[in-house]
């Protein structure tokens, strides 16, 4: 199981790549600076003075005269005549960003991550080693660390501010899906098909015969009330991490809405909006697999396609929603940038006056926060992905829509030999010693962590994640749509 040649070629032209070329042709600027995205700027003191019928005196009695005092500030009223002006996006405007050096990091990785992962699947493909550790799979854990450290801490963010209620909302969502997963936990097979209980079955089952090859007597690693339990908390988090995502893509999916003329942009949003619900719905049993298995077409039942064509179609699916979303990123980035504007019209319609400077932070906030909001639409997108395309390897699924009759799909543990256990290490050196138990070992943990445990965990985490997202999304759009005062 080692990781040589082709393998470890491409992870290290690929980190050359990220070192050398990325910063210079990177995705996540590009996605922010190609030209379509535009900005508004605030105005300044001397616009805001023109609009307002003030000039600056050069006696302390005109300044007064004028309604400004040395130890009070300007003051305007509210429903002056301002229009902001719009410049678009440049890289230079990115520097001032908060989270920017976070979000380019996190895209371009991710693009890296892609990249090793789409060369390292067609290696195996036409050579299919053996004995190789498949090196994507670090990649794509790498991608879900960088991924949960980002929404971490835009979290702790939230947790930092005294006055707002995103501390109490963050834990009120938190342990919501906590309560959420416990009932989803004990839901049968028959309706949500991950596999978990099969997988932990045969993780148990494994862990049980390796240790009582080592000498050790154990009735498992961990119990299933634990497990169910860890499983519990994790969600948990990752559905406080991703509840303020969610209540934002809601918002900007209704302004995205408001700002679409042509009817197929408006049917994109609204599938992109639907996507995690779709990927909820491919998993329920009664819904999805049971009418493509058997579905009701008279007297007999023919399956539509097999249950790994099933399977297959299940993570493109996935895939392409996915890719849809990234394709819907500049709409809902435009429509929060267009907020500037909504504020301002909507400070018009009141009375009184406001602060200049806070009026030139109300707009400038606005542009500020941009990489901010990117982040929350991002991050949840490289989990969904990156999660699937671990469900696919590590559950030793198929790209192929008609797999071939003779697959490798393992769903049972196949045991080391007694053999190997049997034989006597050489008397020739503690090199060799050493290196027979680490093989060993190595085998039998691969022997433990078969493709079926993984298949139930991942499935369930990547159905979690789409699940989370839409709770969340539908909560905001119920939120801003009717509890917002407009």
């Amino acid at each position: 199981m080692g990781v040589i040649g082709v393998q470890l070629v491409v992870t290290m032209v690929m980190a050359s790549v990220i070192q050398k070329i990325i910063p210079h042709y990177s995705l996540a600027r590009w996605l922010l600076c190609s030209g379509s995205l535009r900005w508004y700027q605030h105005p300044t003191e001397e616009e805001l003075r023109t609009l307002a019928g003030k000039q600056r005196g050069k006696t302390k009695k005109d300044r007064k005269y004028n309604g400004h005092i040395e130890n009070k500030p300007l003051t305007i009223p509210k429903d002056i005549d301002l229009h902001l002006e719009t410049k678009s996006v440049t890289e230079r405007d990115t520097i001032a960003l908060h989270y920017f050096p976070e979000y380019q990091w996190l895209v371009d990785f991710t693009v890296a991550a892609t990249v090793v992962y789409v060369v390292t699947e067609a290696y195996y493909s036409v050579v299919k080693p053996a004995q190789e550790m498949n090196i994507s799979v670090v990649w794509c854990l790498l991608v879900l660390a960088f991924a949960v450290k980002v929404l971490f801490s835009l979290t702790t963010h939230y947790f930092k501010v005294e006055d707002g209620g995103e501390r109490s909302v963050c834990v009120t969502f938190g342990f919501f899906f906590f309560v959420k997963a416990m009932a989803i936990l004990i839901v049968t097979e028959n309706y949500l098909e991950f596999g978990l209980e099969s997988g932990f079955l045969n993780f148990s089952e494994s862990a049980m015969q390796f240790l009582e090859k080592q000498g050790l007597e154990s009735q498992g690693p961990v119990s299933k009330l634990t497990f169910k339990l860890f499983l519990a908390v994790l969600c948990s988090l990752i559905g406080a991490f991703l509840t303020f995502p969610g209540l934002r893509l809601a918002q900007m999916h209704l302004d995205a809405l408001n700002l679409a003329t042509e009817k197929i942009t408006q049917t994109l949003l609204h599938i992109n909006f639907l996507a995690p619900l779709f990927m909820v719905l491919l998993w329920v049993k009664p819904i999805t697999k049971d009418y493509i298995m058997n579905p009701p077409l008279g007297k007999e039942s023919i399956p539509l396609m097999s249950e790994d064509t099933f399977d297959t179609m299940r993570l493109w699916i996935i895939i392409l929603l996915c890719a849809l979303r990234l394709a819907m990123m500049r709409h809902h980035l435009q429509a929060y940038l267009n907020l500037a504007q909504k504020s301002v019209d909507q400070m018009k319609k009141e009375a009184g006056r406001i602060n200049m400077v806070d009026l030139q932070k109300m707009v400038a906030r606005v542009f500020y926060y941009l990489c901010v909001i990117a982040l929350q639409y991002v991050a949840p997108l490289v989990m969904l992905l990156h999660t699937t395309l671990l469900l696919k390897t590590l559950g030793n699924y198929s790209w192929g829509i008609y797999p071939e009759l003779n697959s490798d799909t393992p769903v049972e543990n196949s045991p080391l030999p007694s053999s190997v256990y049997s034989e006597s290490p050489p008397a020739d050196g503690k090199m060799k010693v050493t290196v027979i138990q680490i093989t060993m070992a190595l085998g039998s943990l691969k022997n433990i962590f078969t493709p079926l445990l993984f298949r139930g965990l991942l499935s369930f985490l990547t159905w979690w994640i789409a699940a989370c997202l839409f709770s969340t999304s539908l909560f905001g759009l119920f939120y801003h749509q009717y509890l917002t005062v407009a």
